[in-house]
């Protein structure tokens, strides 16, 4: 069973914790999963490629990790808001704990092809990922027993290190002050980037609803920007257009020069109407609207928050105003985080060739060809 003390097994039971905690749950585990405990003991003793897993000191020290997560031996804390239910659907819950995870254990390993010859730093490593394994399944709150070993299932080795490097490419790495500077440096070619396309959508146009006076959304209008974003061209329409409407079809203009504000939500002048701020919110939050010349307005009810966020940005980049909504901070964290994994690719030893690729020639024939018809 490789305990340590091979003279006096006992011996490996005196520190505290886990003390006889340990040797309950070995006993428990050889007596009520007799099958997957001789498989784990004949497999490691039979081994010849010393990657065994010594059975005795490897449940000596997962005893002890598990009593250091869930604070077996301390005092209760009232500030403490862990609650796992799983602990409540079995009459021997700690014990069968501990059978999952020696099993567990074991396979993490084997996967990890540790060796028993240096057990102190091959216990390190592997406890480590064990007990990584273990916290995250835990922290899904799995509500039985069964359910706690279905998520370990999902959270191989392998997985792990998958984890790992994800997080230590959004958080560890990303913090580090020579990312941060290439961030700062960055940062500005992103946001023209999304200007441009914020403006671009405006040159395609969109076509908005009208609230008549009795509130029913029954009338469209449509507005876009000049292609030289000099001109805002907008009109009505009859009914939903399909596709772009022409600039010469929109009767009205508005120069861009003459805007002297952009407003959102109360304080449009639509919404300050009678009545109009008891219409639901989903109204309220998609409502802008440009100001210009002493008191003039136009003002908008966007389709969907996508446009709103489209509107807004580029009515404030066209005033040179930053772009505050949602919709930018979630398109420069994305790309910025594109463009840094990116310019972080490891390309050692990687030839980059200063010219493209020559084109290759045509083959002989095109039989390989598929006929769509």
């Amino acid at each position: 069973l490789f305990f340590q003390n091979h003279v006096n097994p006992a011996m490996d039971f005196t520190q505290t914790p886990p003390g006889m905690l340990a040797l309950d749950n070995m006993l428990y585990f050889a007596k009520h999963h007799q099958d997957a405990y001789i498989r784990i003991v004949l497999e490691n003793s039979s081994r010849e490629d010393k990657h065994e897993c010594p059975f005795g000191r490897s449940s000596i020290e997962l005893t002890k990790m598990l009593c250091e997560i869930l604070k077996v031996g301390e005092l209760p804390s009232e500030t403490c808001n862990d609650f796992h239910p799983m602990f409540f659907t079995h009459d021997r819950s700690f014990e069968e704990f501990f059978c999952i995870c020696i099993q567990l254990l074991n396979k993490t390993w084997k996967e990890m092809r540790a060796t028993s010859e240096d057990f102190n730093k091959a216990r390190k490593r592997v406890m480590q990922v064990v007990k990584e394994q273990i916290m995250r399944a835990l922290t899904t709150k799995p509500s039985s027993l069964d359910q706690f070993k279905s998520k370990l299932q999902n959270l191989s080795y392998t997985e792990i290190l998958k984890i790992r490097q994800s997080e230590r490419m959004n958080q560890e790495d990303f913090q580090s002050r020579p990312i941060l500077e290439l961030k700062e440096k960055i940062q500005p070619e992103i946001l023209e980037l999304i200007k441009q396309q914020r403006l671009n959508r405006l040159v395609e146009g969109t076509c908005f609803r009208k609230l008549n006076s009795r509130r029913r959304q029954d009338k469209f209008w449509y507005c876009r920007l000049s292609p030289n974003h000099k001109v805002l061209h907008y009109g009505d329409l009859e009914e939903s257009p399909q596709g772009e409407v022409p600039h010469d079809s929109l009767q009205d203009k508005l120069p861009v020069a003459d805007i002297k504000a952009v407003v959102t939500g109360k304080d449009c002048p639509h919404m300050k109407e009678k009545g109009a701020l008891k219409q639901n919110k989903e109204v309220l939050e998609l409502a802008f609207s440009i100001l210009y010349d002493s008191s003039g307005q136009l003002n908008f009810i966007a389709p969907d928050k996508h446009e709103y966020c489209v509107w807004t940005d580029g009515l404030n980049a066209l005033l040179g105003k930053d772009m505050l909504s949602d919709l930018t901070r979630n398109d420069l964290d994305t790309l910025l985080s594109m463009e840094i994994k990116l310019r972080l690719l490891d390309l050692e030893n990687i030839q980059i060739p200063d010219a493209p690729p020559p084109i290759p020639k045509e083959p002989s024939n095109y039989d390989f060809v598929y006929d769509c018809n």
